[in-house]
């Protein structure tokens, strides 16, 4: 992109008001990245179980999950700068609370399931919003890099938290975490009230009804096989990544190295400053002229080179390189997948198309915590133990001792996530999206499809 293109794309209004959108939440990511980081650490010293950490994903999904359906109706009836702006309030709030049991002594460890629910409930109506106000901020040749720089505002996160809260923690302790936390909150309700994004709800012909407008989200992705294609393959490869690279890796590198929070501070700062990367690729390519490639071949690459990396790993080095191979294809994937979604899904139905393919890609992530902490715990940690039943097999490959049965599990997530993203090539639907499927500006031209009323196609 030369100068003159960029200075153009600066000035166009619309570009300018998601970056100032996009600043704020990068800023709000920061702080609670670093709040998670602490307390993570926190969480696992309190019981020294994989469960307990598994646990923290399993509540901060579930309510997404749940809520995603009603959330899409109200972020297409409402206007959606607004609905960033309450939930981004209510996060900061819960967060407050939680700075309240902290400096009482009354934290314990149900109150993070808690508050990582509440927080899940939130981002179930924040995030469709934050998407559906970029595909009308933006320019459609834009969607691809858009997507690249929220990958990079949490990748960048995923960088400074681990040595921003380090700091903090050594110098004052958690509770300034927490404080700070609550201040970036306020960054990002300022960049939100200082905005404004155009309003695409159109007028209503009748009075809607709210079941059928959520069952609206439902019908639009089944009756399109591509993006149905697109959701299941996202549904069967988050429920992999649940299972370890979300589930059990900071549990796993804990256990390799006897507690050493530099270790897994080193490996976390190495998955982000790969994000980083990625997106900053992504920011400036827009990803492949076929956004498909960019969402199944970037998908295997990631699966396959960095959980296996981790897998065989027995040292920060190793996974580190692990970690890179595996975060800097994640934008790619992302911003490819989200590129398709806004090019595909007509501005007026996004909220709720959105927000039903958040709940279908993310139903099993939830139990993929769950059962990431009942497999290691109760099954692969046991058996990968010096003289347990599976150690003899699997030994020379992931070594044994602590942390070698959640190892192995990663030796699992590796082969399934990459097959399965090279096998659903083999589906036209998913194959050919692109071709097949109109965009929205061609789509939005019919006249059965309005901007609130659900309709039957």
């Amino acid at each position: 992109m030369t100068t003159n293109q960029r200075q153009s794309l600066l000035s166009n209004p619309g570009v300018r008001t998601f970056l100032i959108i996009w600043l704020g939440q990068f800023v709000s990511r920061v702080g609670t990245a670093m709040t998670r980081f602490a307390l993570l650490i926190w969480a696992y010293e309190q019981t020294g179980a994989v469960t307990t950490v598994a646990l923290l994903g399993f509540f901060g999904f579930l309510p997404y999950v749940l809520l995603s359906p009603v959330a899409g109706v109200w972020v297409d009836r409402l206007d959606r700068r607004k609905v960033m702006l309450l939930s981004d309030l209510g996060s900061g709030i819960v967060t407050a609370a939680l700075i309240v049991l902290f400096f009482t002594g009354d934290l314990a460890i149900w109150h993070l399931y808690v508050v990582e629910a509440l927080t899940a409930a939130l981002d179930a109506f924040q995030v469709p919003a934050y998407s559906a106000a970029s595909t009308v901020l933006l320019p459609k040749e834009l969607y691809g890099r858009a997507g690249g720089l929220r990958s990079m505002a949490d990748d960048g996160a995923r960088i400074l938290a681990p040595f921003l809260g380090g700091v903090v923690i050594a110098a004052v302790g958690i509770g300034a975490v927490l404080i700070v936390d609550v201040v970036t909150f306020l960054a990002a309700v300022l960049t939100l009230i200082v905005i404004r994004v155009p309003d695409v709800r159109g007028q209503q012909d009748e009075a809607p009804h709210f079941w059928r407008e959520m069952r609206f989200g439902f019908d639009y992705i089944r009756r399109r096989p591509g993006l149905l294609g697109l959701t299941l393959h996202f549904t069967v490869v988050n429920f992999f990544a649940a299972l370890t690279y979300f589930g059990v890796l900071p549990a796993m590198i804990l256990a390799r190295t006897g507690g050493d929070e530099v270790a897994l501070g080193l490996v976390q700062g190495a998955l982000g400053a790969a994000g980083l990367v990625g997106g900053l690729l992504m920011a400036t390519w827009g990803g492949p002229r076929r956004k498909i490639h960019g969402v199944l071949i970037a998908t295997a690459l990631s699966f396959l080179l960095g959980d296996f990396l981790f897998a065989v790993g027995r040292g920060v080095v190793v996974w580190m390189i692990a970690a890179v191979a595996a975060a800097v294809f994640i934008p790619i994937l992302l911003g490819s997948r989200s590129a398709i979604w806004q090019a595909k899904v007509a501005p007026a139905v996004q909220g709720r198309v959105f927000a039903t393919d958040g709940m279908l890609r993310l139903a099993l992530f939830p139990f993929g915590y769950l059962l990431a902490g009942i497999i290691a715990d109760g099954w692969l940690e046991p058996a990968m133990a010096a003289g347990g039943t599976l150690a003899p097999v699997f030994g020379p490959l992931v070594g044994v001792g602590p942390g070698a049965g959640m190892a192995l599990m990663f030796v699992g997530t590796a082969t399934m996530g990459s097959l399965m993203s090279v096998l659903a090539y083999l589906f036209p639907g998913v194959r050919n999206v692109e071709s097949d499927l109109p965009d929205f500006d061609a789509e939005e031209k019919k006249p059965q499809i309005t901007p609130i009323t659900p309709i039957s196609e």
